[in-house]
């Protein structure tokens, strides 16, 4: 991509289509990138899956991966909005 976020990036990967739900929102897609790179963090970001306990959860059960966000129980205890 010549977006100038990507420009600046060590590294990019390409985690689906356009569509956010093929996406930014596939946990799958996005857990197979922090694999795939050796990623040893990960910070949600806002929106998207920045808000959902179960995409804490899942990142916090992989090794040597570290979570840079809430918790899955304050996620959780923040309720949807």
């Amino acid at each position: 991509s010549n977006s100038l976020h990507v420009q600046h990036a060590t590294e990019s990967v390409c985690i689906g289509p356009p569509s956010s739900s093929e996406s930014y929102l596939n946990m799958d897609a996005v857990c197979d990138a922090i694999l795939s790179t050796g990623a040893d963090a990960v910070h949600p970001g806002y929106g998207f899956l920045s808000e959902n306990a179960e995409f804490a959860r899942r990142i916090q059960e992989m090794s040597n991966v570290a979570f840079l966000g809430p918790s899955p129980t304050a996620i959780t205890a923040m309720g949807d909005k």
